[in-house]
Parts: structure tokens; sequence; C-alpha cells
């Protein structure tokens, strides 16, 4: 098995969680930038316009927005639509608040910067509370069967 990129930070908030990442190059609000119904990015101008946040992990530089943050965190997750984590190249007072509200993970001022190394698609282990990310580049990854016979996983090896 290809061992992973190791990335690491101050601890961050929330559990252990793995799942594929969503890179952004624009920041985030989850008040303004997301349709909290759907979970898909509805802000026009937003480089992920039209795609779901929902079971991800979601990188982008910067959280943006005030107070309706956390509510709007809790919301998502109440409708099962939040991330697995967020990786942010900083992140806020108020969205960690969200985060923890919502329980989703949330680390932010990795090094190296998951910005310029972590791809859509690639495999993301996420680990705040000993401050860090293990990242699978999706070029490593292969379909492996699940135990219980149904759809193939992408899994590193």
């Amino acid at each position: 098995m290809t061992a992973p990129l190791v990335l690491t930070a101050h601890p961050g908030v929330g559990d252990v969680v793995e799942g594929d990442a969503l890179v952004s190059p624009d920041g985030f609000s989850a008040r303004y930038d997301l349709d909290r119904t759907t979970g898909v990015i509805a802000r026009e101008s937003h480089a992920l316009h039209g795609q779901s946040i929902a079971g991800k992990v979601f990188v982008c530089p910067l959280a943006k927005g005030g107070f309706a943050t956390s509510w709007a965190l809790y919301d998502l997750r109440a409708r099962g639509l939040a991330p697995l984590a967020m990786l942010f190249g900083w992140a806020n007072p108020v969205m960690v608040q969200g985060a923890v509200l919502a329980g989703v993970a949330l680390m932010d001022q990795l090094a190296p910067d998951p910005m310029q190394v972590i791809e859509t698609g690639d495999r993301v282990r996420v680990d705040p509370k000993a401050g860090r990310v293990e990242v699978w580049p999706r070029a490593t990854m292969r379909l492996h069967p699940t135990p219980d016979g149904g759809a193939p996983c992408r899994w590193p090896g």
C-alpha cells in the first residue's frame, strides 16, 4: 500500500473521519454559499456552483460568514447534508463554533497547505485531536469489494 501524504497542524475539533475530498479555490460561507435544503453550493459566482458538500471532506482557503454559520451547519447536519470534515487555510471562530455544534470535524492552518496538495477525489483521513490529516492521491486508489458484497469502494493499494 502506498504511504499517505501527512499534513499536520494544531489540534482541531471533531472526531476522526475518512472520505473523498472536494476542493474549492473559493472561500466558504455555510449561510450564503449553500442551499441548506440540498447541501449544494448555490452561489452562482462560487467555483463549485452546483456541487454537493454532503459527505465530503471539504477543503478551501478561507471560512467566511458570521454568527448564522453555526445554525446553518447545524441545519445541514440535521438534514443529513453536512460535510464529513472541513479543512481551511484559516477558519474564523464562528465556523469552528458551528462545526462543534454540528459535529463536523474541522482543522485549519495545516502544513503543507491543503490547497497545494489535496485534489478533488483524493481519499482523506482527518484526525482533528491529533492534528493530523492523511491524504491518498486519487491516482493511487483502487476499487476493492466491500465485505457485504455491495458496490466496490475506493481505497489505497
